[in-house]
């Protein structure tokens, strides 16, 4: 069956991490913007900006896989105001390129107030560059964001949720994918009208028979499954294994179909620059 792999961060994997996934029937993936394990300069962040829009593209286009991207300063660098003023200056360029899907991963780290005033900015930027997509319709770029670590979640989420709310009716939740959810957020982000992403990792965050607990609690609708494969602990056909154990458990076709490729297809068709469309279960 065919995957689309929501969040990935493939600039931390090797050619064979993308013949693996190509493989297990992944076609396309979704690439958000995060820390490079330390902390870089305005000018760094404009180079690894190039490598998501340029050089990935080109590295999943020879093992068949679309590769999409998201542009940000990501929470881990965002204490510095400084810089995340140069940085979000800078943003707007990349956010025309053509396999940019919108503003992502933005978010929280610790909750602090920097990191809230950083993600307010990345919130407005994805209003003010947005000129409308033509047969899309829209107010805003899609976001993508990431919630924190165990210890701080629940606040963080919490805190993001509000924080979309004090922009009113300029945020459309149904453009807006929060990710990293677990068992105590995930029910906060579906009642927000939000679209939820599970990241399956095997040592934290949910694994693949938590996830599919999660499915079955709370359902398939505007649910998404990812890898987050990142320079850390993590293996990029981790959503493929949670696949698996939905199938194990005697899940239809239908429902894996919805959750592994529809899903994340209907989310990122809101932005005329993802080419791929629904698929009905003929044509898996």
């Amino acid at each position: 069956m065919f995957i689309i792999d929501p969040h990935c961060h493939m600039v931390s994997r090797t050619t064979a991490d993308y013949e693996a996934m190509a493989i297990s029937g992944v076609v396309a993936i979704s690439e958000p913007a995060f820390w490079a394990g330390y902390d870089r300069t305005p000018a760094g962040f404009i180079d690894y900006y190039r490598q998501l829009t340029e050089t990935e593209p080109k590295r999943a286009a020879q093992f068949g896989i679309q590769h999409y991207c998201w542009i940000c300063l990501n929470p881990k660098e965002a204490e510095d105001l400084g810089k995340a003023k140069e940085v979000l200056a800078e943003m707007p360029k990349f956010l025309s390129c053509p396999t940019v899907l919108g503003v992502g991963e933005i978010g929280l780290n610790k909750n602090t107030p920097n990191e809230a005033k950083v993600f307010q900015q990345h919130v407005q930027l994805a209003i003010d560059t947005f000129k409308g997509e033509r047969g899309r319709g829209g107010k805003h770029h899609l976001i993508l964001i990431h919630t924190p670590h165990l210890e701080d979640k629940l606040k963080g989420t919490k805190m993001i949720i509000e924080m979309l709310k004090d922009f009113g009716g300029a945020i459309d939740p149904g453009r807006v994918l929060i990710d990293h959810v677990e068992e105590h957020t995930i029910k906060l982000v579906k009642e927000a009208g939000c679209w939820a992403g599970m990241t399956i990792y095997p040592i934290s965050k949910c694994t693949p028979q938590r996830a599919v607990d999660l499915m079955e609690l709370y359902g398939s609708d505007q649910l998404c499954v990812n890898a987050a494969a990142d320079w850390g602990v993590s293996d990029p056909l981790q959503t493929h294994r949670t696949l698996l154990e939905a199938k194990r458990r005697g899940h239809s076709l239908q429902t894996l179909l919805q959750i592994f490729y529809n899903n994340p297809a209907t989310f990122f068709s809101q932005s005329p620059r993802f080419k791929l469309r629904k698929l009905s279960i003929q044509e898996t």
